[in-house]
């Protein structure tokens, strides 16, 4: 059976094709979204989202059709004057490309590809929305949670938002300290593509709801406000992907039976034996050298002239890489480390890898 590591869309988790079936069994795909069998599997899928990451009630969880949508409502939503990205990868620029489309007159941080940030650096005053993306899929560099945390100390009146696109639901975040997080269903929770989902808490409605009383257009039915007044009915504004929140439901139940202690502790060791074997390999590297900011969910292998080599001996056995991204496309590879992937995956795959010389 082919086990693929690509970052997204990545490996199905195990349950879901079984939850597929009864799914179609009991109608799901045909819901009504104003129905109460809608309404109950909305629910459940919050409500486990919730339990899951450790998310206060007095967040809210809406669903777009994909975190790039997320990208752009964020910032017409968040954003009335300017937004401050950090940039370090193909995704986090993106994120800025859509305020500089939106017109948001976005501030740029940026350091180089599978590098992090210092600590040192000069945002605007009172800055209205900080956009950070924690795990960069192309790169494979991680922002520790502790500079993440630490800018609700330095900039109390900020928005802070966290694409968490990649790295969910390994990281244990500080919801404290941000103010919104949003991810895709199709990489770290095992689905098929279709699904994003955005949290929100009371402070991103406020805001939201200041810029549509200013005249300020917001989006007509993706909108913080219209989302809120729905999911107060455990409702969405739209007909929405049904079956992929029905699976989101099911899939979260299976991570809580499985434990989020237990699927954080199994990513770190799988990531752990990959970073050793790419480390002492005699032909690739981990691309991020920076041991402190190494992505434990999307690790990303220096191949150099070797990738088509490494790539071609992996699928002539079943498993398959992802692609180096972008500019990298052609000297690297990368390996997702998601729950749908299990140690035995792993270990197979380090013993491929160090079979290659």
């Amino acid at each position: 059976m082919n086990v693929t590591f690509n970052p997204g869309p990545s490996q199905l988790y195990f349950t879901v094709q079984d939850h597929v079936r009864k799914a179609f069994r009991d109608g799901i795909p045909s819901l009504s979204h104003r129905s109460k069998e809608f309404e109950s599997a909305f629910e459940k899928a919050t409500t486990g989202l919730k339990t899951l990451l450790g998310i206060p009630s007095s967040f809210s969880i809406f669903f777009t059709g994909s975190a790039t949508e997320t990208w752009e409502r964020s910032i017409q939503n968040l954003a009335e004057h300017q937004s401050v990205h950090f940039v370090n990868g193909a995704f986090s620029k993106r994120y800025f490309e859509i305020a500089q489309q939106m017109k948001r007159n976005p501030f740029k941080i940026e350091s180089a590809p599978g590098k992090g940030f210092d600590t040192d650096y000069n945002l605007p005053n009172q800055p209205e929305l900080i956009a950070l993306t924690h795990n960069e899929t192309s790169t494979g560099v991680s922002l520790p949670l502790s500079f993440i945390h630490g800018f609700r100390e330095k900039y109390p009146e900020a928005l802070i938002i966290v694409d968490a696109v990649s790295s969910l639901p390994y990281p244990d975040f500080d919801y404290s300290k941000i103010d919104s997080i949003f991810f895709s269903v199709q990489k770290g929770f095992g689905q098929p593509a279709g699904l994003g989902v955005w949290i929100v808490n009371e402070r991103c409605i406020e805001k939201s709801e200041q810029l549509l009383r200013k005249g300020i257009d917001i989006g007509t039915y993706h909108n913080l406000p219209t989302f809120f007044a729905n999911a107060k009915k455990n409702q969405t504004p739209e007909t929405p992907n049904v079956l992929g929140i029905y699976l989101l439901g099911k899939v979260v139940e299976d991570f809580l039976r499985r434990g989020i202690k237990t699927i954080r502790s199994e990513t770190e060791y799988k990531a752990a034996i990959l970073y050793q074997t790419l480390k002492n390999h005699p032909l690739m590297n981990p691309f991020v050298q920076e041991q402190a900011i190494q992505s434990k969910t999307v690790i990303v292998a220096d191949c150099g002239i070797h990738t088509e080599r490494i790539s071609k001996y992996l699928l002539s056995h079943d498993v398959q890489p992802g692609d180096g991204y972008g500019e990298f496309k052609k000297q690297h590879l990368r390996f997702a480390n998601f729950p749908a992937h299990s140690k035995e995956q792993f270990e197979l795959l380090v013993g491929y890898l160090n079979q290659i010389v």
